[in-house]
């Protein structure tokens, strides 16, 4: 009895429908679940043909299915489980797994079919399939704009292949022409400070101010061209990957006074250019050439923008991690609107006037620290003259 009681309960309580017919298909029991599974009452399917709770076309197939069996023995639902749909009370369907087992009992066939309902399964199988096939249509859109950017890309690329492609024989050209002209330049410039010379030194005896005033404006604009041609030889030199330092071990007083006693040659009158030194040490491995270049650009912008009779502060100083150079000027001084731009090439501050230059010079000193592995620092203000700073670690 207790077991009865036990196996009762386990069948009332159980969260699967469980159904048992008798060996003719007629209904005789349904547990609770089935009953809200298929919204029927024990009453209202007890002893009718279990074909009621089955659409189209189980419904009408049934019966054979169960004569078949007790004639051939042969077993296609029972034993097994597979997926199948229900009809409910109302005229709705739904999924579930069916598992049919047999069992003799007091001489007779019970079949009991065993159901668990597969909605919810099978509304997230859908949903799931659903976001597939969205899914799978973002990725057909995607792949279809991926193809046209990566061919619009392709494109782009054998745009931006051809204009570089133009752009490098018109840089080749350009550093041709800029190199030819440089040399073309430089002998009759050569030809016409000589003469200068000459000029001056026959005109000695005659002490005639107006030639030494002329011969000077010679030697000047001489000076100007050369040192523009000289500026654009380096940048083409530059551009064209042909500048690579040499680092060797150099004493850099020795070479600052040798570059401070060649600048005062060419500052205006009552300029001073003072050196100064600080450090135990003199020994510096840089390129000396591109350093002294360097010097040589710095301290004559100090003479340009500055008047007479000013000093120009040249410095330099060796401490455990860095070596620097500094040269201060009182001149000019650099407008606060143009310094953001003061290393473009060509580009030169807007009070420098009618004093002459190319806009160059301080672009190649900051590539040339670069290639030192280097920095040109600078501080300045209008009116208030300028001080520049290559550093360098050690």
């Amino acid at each position: 009895m207790e077991s009865a009681k036990l196996l009762k309960a386990i069948i009332e309580t159980a969260i699967d429908g469980i159904i048992t017919i008798d060996n003719r298909g007629m209904i005789e029991s349904l547990n609770p679940a089935a009953q809200r599974l298929f919204g029927y009452s024990l009453e209202e399917v007890q002893g009718r043909n279990i074909s009621i709770l089955m659409p189209e076309p189980d419904k009408s197939s049934h019966d054979g299915y169960i004569d078949r069996y007790q004639r051939t023995g042969e077993k296609r639902i029972i034993g097994k489980g597979r997926e199948v749909l229900g009809l409910r009370k109302d005229g709705s369907t739904f999924p579930f797994r069916l598992a049919v087992s047999e069992v003799q009992y007091d001489d007779r066939v019970i079949y009991t079919g065993f159901i668990h309902d597969l909605s919810k399964e099978k509304e997230a199988e859908l949903k799931l399939k659903e976001y597939a096939a969205e899914l799978e249509q973002l990725v057909d859109e995607r792949t279809k704009s991926l193809k046209k950017m990566v061919h619009a890309l392709s494109e782009a690329k054998e745009e931006v292949s051809l204009s570089l492609e133009k752009e490098k024989e018109l840089n080749q050209m350009k550093s041709r022409f800029v190199s030819m002209a440089s040399h073309e330049f430089r002998t009759p410039l050569s030809s016409v400070q000589l003469s200068s010379v000459l000029i001056e030194k026959y005109a000695q005896p005659f002490q005639n101010e107006h030639i030494t005033k002329h011969v000077n404006k010679i030697k000047n604009a001489v000076g100007n061209l050369t040192t523009i041609l000289n500026d654009f030889l380096s940048l083409e030199r530059l551009e064209a990957g042909k500048v690579e330092p040499a680092f060797t071990p150099f004493d850099i007083v020795k070479l600052s006074e040798e570059v401070t006693e060649e600048m005062q040659m060419i500052a205006k009158a009552n300029q001073n250019i003072i050196y100064q030194h600080t450090g135990l040490e003199s020994m510096v491995n840089l390129d000396q050439n591109l350093l002294r270049n360097c010097m040589i650009n710095l301290i004559s912008n100090a003479i340009k923008y500055s008047g007479e009779h000013t000093f120009i502060e040249f410095n330099t100083e060796i401490t455990p991690t860095q070596c620097m150079v500094m040269i201060r000027d009182n001149g000019i001084g650099i407008p606060e609107a143009d310094q953001k731009n003061l290393f473009q090439p060509f580009f030169r501050a807007n009070n420098t006037g009618n004093i002459p230059g190319t806009g160059l010079g301080l672009n190649i000193v900051r590539r040339y620290a670069h290639l030192m592995n280097g920095e040109l620092q600078f501080e300045s203000e209008l009116n208030k003259g300028a001080k520049f700073m290559l550093l360098f670690n050690r």
